[in-house]
C-alpha cells in the first residue's frame, strides 16, 4: 500500500524549505521539499485512515495531510509555521491559496513557547556534542541562531519573516567556524533573552484563530466530498494509485 499518489495527486501547497527559503544556502545545500495535501475525504469512513504524513516519493521531500498540518500550525509548532511562510512557493491551488491567506490566523504568543523549548533542546545537543568532541556543529549552530532571530522579531512585529537577508554573512561566518563558541553562546543567550522581553509586549495575540481555521478545514472537506462523488469511484482511485497506508 503506497501513500505517495497522495502527494502526487492531492498536494494542495508546495514550498521549499531549509537554507534555500532561509537565504543560507551555498553550493552544497540540498533543496528540501514540504508540502500539504487533502486526502478525499471518503478515506476517512473506512478503519484505516489516511496517513498524517508523508515522506516521499522525492528525496528530501515530505508532507502533511492538511488536517494534521493546521493541527501543529495552531500548536505553533515553528517547523510547520515557517513552511507557510516560506519565500519559495512551487504550488497551491485554490485550497493552498486559502490556507496561505489563514497565516495570520495560526500566529499566537504561543510561538515563544515552542520556539524557545525547541531552541533549548538543540543547545542542550549542541554544548553536548561540542563537550564530548571539542569541536560544535557549526552548521546547527547557525540554524539555531537563525530560529532565536525569527522567533524574537516576531515576538516583536507580529510577522514571520525566515529569510535572514543582510544576517547571511554574519551566520555563515558561524557555519565556517570562523567565530569563537563562547560567542556563539554569548549571542544564543542574548537573543533568548530579547525574545522573552519581546513575548511580554508582542502584537500577537494570546491564542490563534482556532474557529476560523476549523471553518476553512470543515468547508474544505466537505467539498472533498461532493468533488469525490460515490465511495466506490473514490476507492477505485486509490486501487489505481496504489493505495494508502494507515495512519
Amino acid at each position: 500500500m503506497r501513500p505517495e499518489f497522495l502527494v502526487r495527486d492531492h498536494t494542495v501547497y508546495a514550498c521549499v524549505m531549509g537554507s534555500r527559503a532561509f537565504g543560507l544556502a551555498t553550493e552544497d545545500s540540498d533543496t528540501d521539499r514540504r508540502g500539504v495535501f487533502l486526502a478525499p475525504t471518503p478515506l476517512f469512513w473506512r478503519f484505516d485512515k489516511p496517513p498524517t504524513h508523508v515522506e516521499g516519493p522525492a528525496e528530501e521531500q515530505f508532507s502533511w495531510e492538511l488536517e494534521r498540518f493546521c493541527e501543529l500550525a495552531l500548536r505553533a509548532n515553528p517547523t510547520v509555521l515557517e513552511c507557510l511562510h516560506s519565500p519559495l512557493v512551487e504550488y497551491a491551488d485554490d485550497t493552498g491559496r486559502e490556507l496561505l491567506s489563514l497565516r495570520g490566523a495560526f500566529l499566537s504568543r504561543r510561538v515563544h513557547e515552542t520556539f524557545t523549548r525547541y531552541a533549548h533542546g538543540q543547545r542542550r545537543k549542541l554544548e553536548a556534542h561540542a563537550r564530548v568532541h571539542g569541536v560544535p556543529r557549526w552548521k546547527h549552530a547557525m540554524h539555531l541562531l537563525r530560529l532565536l532571530m525569527s522567533a524574537r522579531d516576531l515576538l516583536r512585529t507580529g510577522t514571520l519573516t525566515i529569510d535572514v537577508g543582510e544576517r547571511r554573512e554574519p551566520l555563515l561566518a558561524v557555519k565556517r567556524g570562523e567565530v569563537p563558541w563562547p560567542e556563539v553562546e554569548s549571542w544564543m543567550t542574548r537573543l533568548a533573552e530579547e525574545g522573552a522581553q519581546a513575548a511580554r509586549r508582542s502584537p500577537l495575540p494570546e491564542e490563534p484563530d482556532r474557529r476560523r481555521v476549523e471553518d476553512f478545514l470543515v468547508r474544505t472537506r466537505r467539498a472533498s466530498v461532493l468533488r469525490a462523488g460515490p465511495y466506490h469511484e473514490v476507492m477505485q482511485g486509490v486501487v489505481r494509485g496504489g493505495g494508502v497506508g494507515q495512519g
